[in-house]
């Protein structure tokens, strides 16, 4: 049953993560390539487009397939929220993981089902103090970062003026980033939501020291390694499903 169950969960997240970015809203899956429709069996099977022949993402398989793996690590290993709801809270992570992580974007109806998740497992799990003190601590604390990041964007903006370069409006954090913290304290509560954002904040910085490393290394990219943002979301929700999911993970990592 987790198998199958997985198994669906997979197939909603790779329909989801390829309809709304482009309609919002629910519609009918279409080749990225040339744009023709797939039939719900050939799309539910992860079969090529038909009228080019482009086969599924890389993508598509590794949600299909990781999904499936983790319900049934959920299932073996229940979290306070109960199998169900921590099923649909990690489909819920997928879907936004894939969607920022292609497209740099939250959309708001995603924001606002996961709210709506999010208040469900949070009391579910904590009680309504605890949810909704994470919730609003979550805003918080991204929201001075949003500033933040909304100065960088700027001195950043400057620079590629003053190098003769056309500015962008490229930023550091969005607005979607604010309320995925929200909806990440909602599901965490208070005082968990800030150890996570925290530790999502490391990951991110690891990981962009990693990608800067391989700019500098070559030299088509060295002019332009200041000049790359990447998006948030997916570290947060990293973050916050290890402390979730994985929750003597820290006793393992932390010497005695």
């Amino acid at each position: 049953m987790p198998a199958l169950l997985g198994w669906a969960a997979g197939l909603a997240v790779n329909y989801l993560a390829d309809v709304l970015p482009g309609l919002r809203r629910l519609g009918r899956p279409a080749c990225p390539r040339c744009g023709t429709d797939y039939t719900p069996g050939r799309y539910l099977a992860l079969q090529a487009c038909a009228q080019c022949g482009r086969p599924r993402s890389v993508r598509a398989w590794i949600v299909q397939f990781f999904i499936p793996a983790a319900s049934l690590y959920v299932w073996l290993n229940v979290p306070h929220m109960g199998y169900g709801l921590g099923l649909l809270v990690l489909a819920y992570f997928s879907l936004v993981f894939v969607i920022d992580f292609e497209h740099r974007l939250i959309l708001h109806p995603t924001s606002l089902a996961g709210a709506i998740i999010g208040l469900i497992a949070g009391f579910a799990s904590h009680g309504w103090a605890a949810t909704l003190l994470g919730g609003l601590g979550g805003l918080a604390i991204m929201l001075a970062f949003y500033y933040l990041g909304t100065l960088v964007s700027r001195l950043r903006a400057s620079r590629m003026r003053a190098a003769g370069q056309p500015a962008d409006d490229e930023e550091a954090l969005g607005a979607g980033d604010v309320i995925l913290a929200g909806i990440l304290g909602l599901v965490l509560g208070w005082p968990l939501i800030w150890f996570s954002l925290l530790l999502g904040i490391l990951l991110g910085g690891l990981i962009g020291l990693f990608v800067m490393a391989l700019m500098l290394l070559s030299k088509r990219y060295q002019e332009n390694v200041l000049m790359v943002f990447m998006p948030y979301g997916p570290f947060f929700i990293v973050s916050t499903a290890f402390i979730l999911f994985l929750p003597n993970w820290i006793s393992a990592v932390v010497p005695k």
